[in-house]
């Protein structure tokens, strides 16, 4: 059996919003697969410029991918 060419994974969890958000995206731009779509997303996000370093204390649940979706403590 041939090794892997992409041996590490990354599980991330994603509301169903964000799921929808992610296929549509996917489906939009004809990217073969939903890990595909993600490393692009991925690659896209590393070149653009512009960003805020996190702040100090950050939480997971504070980085959603949609702008009016809300955390799980309904804030």
């Amino acid at each position: 059996m041939a090794a892997l060419e992409r041996p590490d994974r990354l599980q991330v969890m994603l509301s169903s919003d964000e799921l929808e958000a992610l296929d549509n995206w996917r489906f939009d731009k004809r990217m073969p697969t939903r890990a595909a779509a993600v490393r692009e997303l991925l690659r896209r996000g590393l070149s653009a410029e512009g960003f805020l370093t996190a702040a100090q204390n950050s939480k997971s649940a504070d980085f959603g991918i949609l702008k009016d979706s809300s955390n799980s403590d309904g804030e």
